[in-house]
């Protein structure tokens, strides 16, 4: 029952505000006061107060202008040098891989060239008489005459090594067999 009572005098309690509600609404509000620091006593004075004029500021924000302009300027200089020299190093390792190649080609030429003419003297000297290749393997650096050695057949091999002195056999022979002493075996 409080419940109900309570209702009832709020209720009743609006409906005496309730006209008052519609004419509050109808009035026009008070007019605020601006503050006197927000609006300037000239409407023509400017509303900064800095000591540089609208002129000077201009001149100011134009130089400012031209020297950004004058930076772009050279930076796009700078990057048109730099894809230039960009373009002359790539036209330069071209040309390098191109002279590598050619260079490698000639090399290979000059190797089987090489390789043909020491097979051909392994010819010579595998079809000489034993004691006439000994006498030439003497005169030989005994570096050299070992290489013949080891390519020539075993049994023209093992004839010149015969017609040769003792000392120099043993040493060109130590030499052949030492060539691939170092080689792994795996």
């Amino acid at each position: 029952m409080l419940p109900l009572l309570a209702l009832l005098f709020v209720s009743g309690g609006a409906l005496r505000l309730a006209p008052l509600v519609p004419e509050a609404l109808a009035r026009d509000p008070a007019p605020v006061e601006p503050a006197q620091a927000e609006l300037p006593a000239d409407p023509l004075r400017p509303l900064r107060t800095s000591p540089t004029s609208d002129a000077e500021l201009s001149l100011q924000i134009r130089e400012r202008e031209r020297q950004v302009a004058e930076r772009e300027a050279q930076l796009e200089e700078r990057a048109a040098l730099m894809a230039a020299a960009e373009e002359r190093l790539r036209a330069q390792i071209d040309a390098l891989q191109s002279a590598e190649s050619d260079l490698s080609a000639t090399m290979a030429l000059a190797d089987r060239a090489a390789e043909d003419d020491i097979a051909r003297l392994v010819a010579v000297f595998g079809s000489m008489k034993p004691e006439d290749a000994a006498a030439v393997f003497t005169e030989m650096d005994p570096e050299f005459a070992a290489g013949f050695l080891a390519r020539l057949e075993p049994q023209s091999a093992a004839d010149i090594l015969a017609g040769m002195e003792p000392r120099l056999a043993y040493a060109l022979s130590a030499i052949v067999a030492g060539r691939n002493a170092l080689v792994p075996r795996e």
